[in-house]
């Protein structure tokens, strides 16, 4: 699945690890979600989605 939250991330100006803290995950979750590597639970999706206040499919593409 193919997401933009690297893209979104950066245009805030934010680290991965600053991006981490604010969601209650770790740097290396945030890094395996912008890499595709692994898919977040649902009501990781949402607070992922909620944080850069859009919605889910507007950060994750199915492909």
């Amino acid at each position: 699945m193919r997401n933009d939250v690297r893209e979104r991330r950066e245009a805030k100006g934010l680290s991965q690890a600053a991006l981490g803290d604010a969601l209650g995950v770790s740097r290396q979750t945030v890094n395996s979600i912008e890499k595709g590597r692994y898919d977040p639970s649902l009501p990781l999706a949402f607070a992922i989605a909620a944080f850069f206040a859009t919605t889910i499919e507007e950060i994750f593409h199915v492909a």
